[in-house]
């Protein structure tokens, strides 16, 4: 079946009204080289690092902060069931037509949503590409896989395919300029690049995230991926970068996903029971290799910290959330006139 994109049956969320009768914990929910560089998924790839209990890609080993092993996993396909959510089963939001041709999953993690997208689309031809070979084997025969690194120079040609989906590269891409560029060069005139990113600093409307452990995440999180080297703060740069980069008709949906169940609304409760369990998935991988490797924390020093954001994210009076951005724009049939008109 293929998604339609005449009418926008997704809700962008500007704001959220607090549940006023949120009951205790457990009732609430709250107790809940060109070539070379490009590869197939080859036997020596599956050679993995492991360190502070997690188990890390070994392709590029270190080029990335997080750990490809289970539990990682199960934090990114609980990820892709939030987004399901926040958009009413929607897989993008650019308009892209129904008999869209060839198509690239940039850090596609475990596959999930190029899976969908490849079942959705049977006429089209799918290529998902990650650091790690997490991917299932039992994929649609549209669908294929394969070990890159974004980072690296692109190896496909040149306006090759019709839409480019990204998702979740916050922390993944040294220089995002040329990042864009390489996206442009490799679409089709007139082919689209969607890109959705989330934001690690959680906020608040009614200010119950000031001077909490949410508000020191947030400060600790954008220190340790500018000291990485690869920014944290992609999510409110994309729109203005894809534009610099020559994109046309770029468009950008801002929603603010609660973290818990406080919101009023059950639509929204229930998106925030699942956000806060990717967060309690998610946060050890999120920070081990950082705060480790990059701000030379202990292991018991980041123990510590992550046991004070599980205490937080099951507190019912702190109504945080993070925003989630979905930004996409095309390419013009003609860059190089669209170029010159801009200047």
């Amino acid at each position: 079946m293929t998604q339609e994109n005449t009418s926008p049956d997704f809700v962008e969320i500007d704001s959220v009204e607090i549940d006023s009768n949120t009951r205790t914990d457990d009732e609430s929910g709250y107790g809940e080289s060109l070539q070379s560089e490009w590869t197939s998924l080859r036997s020596s790839i599956m050679e993995y690092n492991f360190e502070n209990g997690r188990r890390y890609h070994a392709y590029h080993a270190g080029s990335y902060w997080g750990p490809n092993d289970e539990k990682a996993m199960e934090q990114l396909d609980i990820g892709h069931h939030v987004f399901n959510l926040l958009l009413n089963g929607r897989l993008y939001l650019a308009p892209i037509p129904g008999n869209v041709g060839r198509v690239l999953d940039v850090g596609t993690g475990t596959g999930i949503w190029a899976i969908d997208f490849a079942d959705m689309h049977p006429s089209a031809t799918v290529i998902g590409t990650d650091l790690s070979p997490i991917q299932p084997a039992w994929i649609p025969p549209n669908l294929h896989f394969e070990v890159d690194d974004c980072c690296d120079e692109w190896v496909y040609s040149r306006d090759s395919f019709d839409f480019i989906h990204v998702r979740g590269l916050y922390g993944c891409v040294v220089d995002w300029d040329r990042f864009y560029k390489e996206a442009l060069k490799h679409l089709k005139p007139g082919g689209y690049m969607e890109q959705v990113e989330v934001s690690v600093v959680p906020k608040s409307d009614d200010r119950s995230t000031d001077n909490t452990i949410f508000e020191e995440w947030g400060k600790v999180s954008l220190q340790a991926g500018d000291a990485f080297g690869k920014t944290l703060r992609i999510v409110d740069e994309a729109k203005d970068r894809m534009i610099k980069a020559g994109f046309m008709d770029v468009q950008e949906h801002r929603f603010k996903c609660p973290i818990g169940p406080w919101a009023k609304d059950e639509r929204l409760k229930v998106l925030g029971k699942y956000n806060r369990l990717e967060w309690e998935t998610g946060i050890d991988g999120w920070t081990m290799m950082l705060l480790t490797k990059v701000l030379n924390w202990t292991r018991a020093e980041v123990e510590v910290y992550l046991a004070r954001m599980r205490h937080g994210l099951r507190d019912p009076s702190i109504h945080a959330y993070q925003e989630k951005v979905v930004v996409y724009g095309r390419k013009p049939e003609n860059p190089t006139m669209y170029a010159a008109e801009c200047q």
